[in-house]
């Protein structure tokens, strides 16, 4: 069986660093996570992450904010706990242009060869399915856009719109 993420990061980068501001996650059953990162540089921000992303995260004071270290190992624990002492189940991961998404987070455990063996290599690029499947229509993203929660879930709308018939 496979078991779907769907998932969006909001990230400060600069062509040579990618920075984590903050990763949402959704599942096809209703769990979530979110987590926003004590660790970020927001004086690399340029005025679009600022005004886009930063401006809107919850204050600090909120419980989402944590250390690098805490998001990787609660994102593990969140990621496996379905999946846990299920041989076979394997996991696929989805984001919208994936590719930056999935080295910020790779990179919560350091280099690629420390992504631990039962968290894929890659993400699954649902804007590619999109173009594959002959760009169908999809829903309209919320308001809310560039929070990564918000993100995750309408990234999970866009799978169902492109896989339910």
């Amino acid at each position: 069986m496979v078991y779907r993420y769907f998932y969006d990061c909001e990230f400060i980068e600069d062509g040579r660093i990618v920075d984590l501001v903050s990763i949402g996650v959704v599942d096809e059953y209703g769990r979530e996570f979110y987590a926003v990162s004590t660790e970020f540089d927001d004086s690399r921000a340029v005025p679009w992450v600022r005004r886009n992303v930063l401006d809107r995260l919850p204050s600090p004071a909120d419980r989402s904010w944590r250390s690098r270290e805490r998001i990787r190992d609660d994102l593990y624990d969140f990621l496996m706990e379905p999946v846990r002492d299920r041989p076979g189940e394997q996991l696929e991961l989805w984001a919208w242009y994936a590719a930056y998404d999935h080295v910020v987070l790779a990179q919560l455990w350091g280099a690629m060869p420390a992504l631990p063996r039962e968290i894929p290599r890659f993400t699954k690029d649902l804007r590619q399915l999109w173009d594959d499947r002959g760009r169908p229509t999809l829903p309209d993203a919320d308001a809310a856009r560039h929070d990564a929660l918000v993100d995750a879930r309408h990234n999970l709308a866009r799978w169902r719109a492109m896989t339910t018939r």
